[in-house]
This record gives structure tokens, sequence and C-alpha cells, in this order.
């Protein structure tokens, strides 16, 4: 099937407190492989790898030969905080092979990304509030973590930001400044990496303070790179930014809201992407 490909999703397979306080009912049961026909837009279901615990986030290295999933928990075979699990990929037929699985040094891990060498791993630890990175071994497998940065603070927002809550991690294109949203401290957090180590380093000068209560969840880049756009959870809103590559620096131009004005009750944002014709942005909102 030329005009198919497969497609992976990730689900929850044991119940999770989330930071709302409220308590997700899992009914996944692994990481699901289905074919989309890109044509009809049919999906067809091939089979399902079991005995991953909630793998609610998966990113592949950049040759598509390993995937990577964040298993999101608060304790991993009796030590505190989350794991990130390694397979790799037969193309043929989707199946996965377990490598292995390293802690994230943090609780539910929500996001997972792959630098552009396929060499590092970057984890946000969501309930914690802190960032992992983890090496890429030959085989495609990982070892343990090279580098680990708790964040400190909060915000206005007495429920969702009396702490930090790392929620997603994006690089620029040269793969040397990581830009972190964290939601529960209003900040997108920016870190150079050091690719030889595999270390991360603060950049203020990179990083930008959100509205209070905003609560940055996603952040993307144009397809020009010169813009980025950014979603915040709580509010309800996209952040518009320029951003200039040859210091790394966002600048921020517009905010506006994901709601119409007719909207009443609660809201939440969640995903962010751009249109590959850089367009049209996509946000979505939850609870209206």
């Amino acid at each position: 099937m030329e005009d198919s490909v497969l497609v992976y999703i990730g689900t929850y397979t044991e119940p999770i407190l989330f930071g709302t306080g409220k308590i997700l009912e899992s009914k996944g049961e692994g990481i699901y492989v289905y074919r989309l026909n890109q044509s009809s837009g049919e999906l067809v279901f091939c089979h399902k790898i079991t005995g991953v615990i909630n793998p609610s986030y998966l990113a592949f290295g950049p040759n598509k030969r390993f995937l990577y999933a964040v298993n999101e928990l608060k304790e991993t075979d009796g030590s505190p905080g989350g794991s990130v699990s390694a397979f790799s990929v037969n193309s043929k037929t989707g199946t996965l092979e377990f490598l292995n699985k390293q802690l994230t040094h943090g609780s539910d891990p929500c996001h997972v990304t792959v630098n552009s060498a396929g060499k590092y791993i970057f984890v946000a630890n969501f309930m914690s509030g802190s960032v992992c990175v983890l090496p890429v071994m030959e085989n495609g497998s990982l070892g343990e973590a090279s580098d680990f940065i708790q964040h400190h603070g909060s915000s206005i927002d007495p429920n969702r930001q009396r702490g930090p809550h790392a929620h997603s991690i994006l690089f620029d294109d040269e793969n040397s400044i990581a830009f972190v949203p964290d939601l529960g401290l209003d900040k997108v957090i920016a870190y150079k990496f050091d690719s030889q180590y595999g270390k991360l380093r603060l950049s203020d000068a990179s990083s930008v303070t959100m509205e209070p209560g905003a609560g940055p969840r996603h952040i993307t880049f144009h397809p020009n790179r010169e813009y980025a756009y950014l979603i915040n959870e709580l509010d309800s809103s996209i952040a518009v930014f320029s951003y200039d590559i040859s210091v790394g620096k966002l600048k921020q131009i517009q905010t506006i809201s994901t709601l119409p004005e007719e909207v009443i009750g609660e809201s939440t944002c969640a995903d962010l992407h751009v249109s590959p014709s850089g367009n049209y942005v996509y946000g979505s909102n939850r609870g209206t």
C-alpha cells in the first residue's frame, strides 16, 4: 500500500492522578498500531504492543528505526518517578521490540523528544517539574541520564501552579537551544545544549515569561523558523513570537484567545501544530 503509513498511538494503561486533581480511569492496553490510508483517511488496526505502562507520549528517532515512549508514572519498579522505554521498529510490519527503559528521575513524564542527531532524548517530567537528558546507544537503547534539572517556583493559580510543571521540549533548527514551557511557572525556559557531554545550561537571555496564570503547555515553530507559537493551557490563548535565530531569542508580538467570545464555561488548551504550508495554526480546546 504505497499510499499508506503506519500510525502509533499511546495510551494510559493504569489510572493516573492529573494536575487538575482528577483521576483518569485508564482504558488503554499499550501502544496501538494502525495503518492510515492517506487518500481515504481510513484507519485499519494492525496490532498492539502490551506490557508497557502508561505510554502516553511517543517520539521516533530521526531515522524511524527506534521509538521512545514515556511511562507516565509516579513510581517505577519501587523507585520514585517515571521512566522512558526504548523500542526498535520493524519498518515493514510496524511491530516493536522492547530494548530497555531508564528512570527519568521525576514524576509523570509527559513528553519526549529526540535531537536531530538521534544521540540524546529529552524528557519533561510534568508533576515534579523537571527535565531529564538520556543518551541513546548505538542499538537504540537508552543509557542512564546524562543530565537532570529541577525547576523551582510557582505562579498565581492555587490549584494548578503551586509548583513547576514542565510540559514539553522543543529544539531550534541547530539543536543548540531547547525551549521548555513550564505550566506551573508561566515561563518558557531556554537551555543551551552541550551535545558532547549531554548537558543543559540555562539561557536566561532566551527564556520568556508569560502573563500570570497563562499556563504554557506546547510550543512549535513556523516552517520558515522566523516565528514560534505557544499554546497556553490555563487561559486558553496562543502567543505568537518572532524568532531571531542568530541569538536564539523569542520576542512576543501577539496573544490571541483560542475561544470565540460567545463561549461560556470552563475550557483549557492542549496541543498545537502549524500546517506544512505555514498558513494555519491549529490548537485544541478541552472542556467547551
